[in-house]
């Protein structure tokens, strides 16, 4: 059966994440449904990473095995059409090698959160943006960004019902900068690893956000990853500021050749 990647994009607010949930509406189950129009026997899709209730996604991959030899194009056009009008679209598509998986291949995946602080309630981004009405210094968010890299038991930064059976991971890259928006200022938290825990990003960028704020000190950072408590942790921000940005592989699925 010819196998499909699939590179995805959506919006999180209408779903309960990204996992399939019998009688609930999930990215996957979207999908799925989606495919079952086109060929009502496959077995599902598997996707790169689970992302929680209200997270979004501009690089989301997914793999599928379908019986007819479909053009990719055709193939993202036909789920395309049959997605609406769910905030879902397949930006792209290309058959790959029957050994490819996107979640056990992935080397990779990286998010990207997005905190707007101002006094006024954003309007154009509402949804897409976590929100705070105070002013952070950028350089302490990034001292403190700076204590959590590299590989550490990351028990205080996830959530208690974590199935992972380990909380050792390795933090590749956890970098802050600081961009004009109207009235205030957007702060983007750049996270790369090859895989991460349950709410292990919003715990890491509401911890921050504190530090930014000044109620904690890098030095706290160190202090709560040393701990190896969820109580240590600082509070856990909301959802829908944070996106699934890109998946890496060996080889890249999409690279078109010429």
């Amino acid at each position: 059966m010819p196998r499909y990647a699939l590179k995805i994009e959506y919006h999180g607010k209408p779903f309960v994440g990204w996992q399939r949930q019998v009688g609930l509406h999930s990215v996957q189950g979207a999908i799925e449904d989606a495919l079952r129009k086109l060929e009502n026997n496959h077995e599902g899709i598997q996707g790169a990473g689970r992302t929680d209730a209200g997270v979004h996604a501009y690089g989301q991959v997914a793999h599928v095995d379908l019986e007819k030899d479909w053009e990719a194009f055709r193939l993202s056009e036909a789920l395309n059409y049959h997605l609406k009008p769910d905030p879902v679209a397949i930006v792209d598509a290309s058959r790959v090698d029957d050994d490819f998986h996107a979640r056990f291949t992935a080397l990779e995946r990286k998010y990207i959160f997005r905190l707007v602080a101002r006094r006024a309630p954003v309007t154009h981004d509402a949804g897409i943006v976590w929100q705070v009405r105070h002013d952070l210094d950028v350089t302490a968010l990034q001292e403190g960004a700076n204590r959590l890299l590299g590989r550490h038991d990351f028990t205080t930064f996830r959530s208690t019902i974590c199935q992972a059976n380990s909380p050792v991971r390795t933090l590749d890259e956890l970098t802050v900068t600081e961009h004009p928006y109207p009235d205030g200022t957007e702060y983007r938290f750049f996270v790369r690893a090859r895989s991460f825990l349950h709410n292990q990003v919003r715990s890491f960028v509401g911890t921050l956000e504190r530090v930014g704020a000044g109620s904690w000190s890098p030095d706290d950072v160190s202090d709560a990853l040393n701990a190896q408590d969820r109580a240590a942790c600082g509070p856990v921000c909301p959802p829908h500021g944070l996106y699934l940005a890109d998946v890496t592989y060996p080889s890249d699925p999409f690279k078109k050749e010429f």
